[in-house]
């Protein structure tokens, strides 16, 4: 994956992380790491003051979606940490203080580490893509469908990394929803090219680094126009094993 220059600023994330006494990278993290592995990350800003917010809003462009970064908050959802589709200045300095009044609702000595300003990319197709470290056979990739289909249905495709183009492709049409992915009831077909793409470069990426233990891209929204990462997570082995 690239050559030494993207290698050094990957192990420097890492390092950083770690420094700071953390296994699991921040969002922002998680998506430079997948962004210098050539994968299609929103476009985003990291932001600590509400003036900062609504600078990196203006350079974006509305509608944006702002989230909390916070280590003390696992997942976002569940305190109101993520707000969708903040249409202009106004909406976006009352949805920072309605989130940061929601943090500390939800636990008063949680830290926030800064605020995630990102692009709001249109409602389409959402799929799951995601590696997990097996014992015995090494880095699992993983592909299915968004939402119930995974949550519920366990819908999912697995191959053991590195994986071919071919694989890729075996990988997506292997889901029992596949044919979601190729156009029903008058839904336009995914870019599946894409989505293979994006598998073939979280294969390299978890080959290359094998301090990455668990990757999720979830959601990534594909549409006929191609794919894009909303949400990442890297959980970085501990070092001492």
């Amino acid at each position: 994956m690239g050559g030494d220059t993207v290698r050094e600023k990957v192990l420097q994330i890492f390092d950083e992380a770690r420094t700071d006494g953390r296994s699991v990278l921040f969002e922002h993290e998680s998506k430079r790491v997948c962004g210098l592995a050539g994968l299609p990350v929103t476009t985003f800003r990291v932001a600590e003051t509400i003036e900062e917010i609504v600078e990196a809003s203006q350079q974006i462009g509305y509608p944006i979606v702002l989230k909390v970064i916070s280590r003390d908050i696992s997942h976002k959802t569940e305190v109101e940490g993520v707000l969708l589709n903040l249409m202009d200045r106004g909406q976006v300095e009352n949805g920072f203080w309605q989130m940061k009044a929601n943090v500390q609702k939800y636990n008063p000595k949680a830290k926030i580490d800064g605020f995630l300003v990102q692009e709001m990319v249109s409602p389409s197709t959402e799929v799951v893509i995601g590696m997990t470290k097996d014992t015995t056979f090494g880095s699992a990739l993983m592909f299915g469908l968004g939402g119930i289909f995974v949550e519920v249905l366990e819908d999912v495709a697995f191959r053991i990394a590195p994986i071919s183009r071919s694989d890729a492709y075996e990988m997506i049409q292997e889901i029992k929803a596949y044919k979601i992915l190729t156009g029903v009831r008058g839904r336009a077909p995914v870019d599946i090219d894409a989505l293979v793409d994006i598998l073939r470069k979280v294969s390299d990426l978890v080959i290359d680094f094998p301090e990455i233990s668990q990757l999720d891209l979830n959601p990534v929204i594909a549409s006929s126009k191609g794919a894009k990462i909303v949400d990442a997570r890297i959980i970085l082995e501990n070092p001492q094993q």
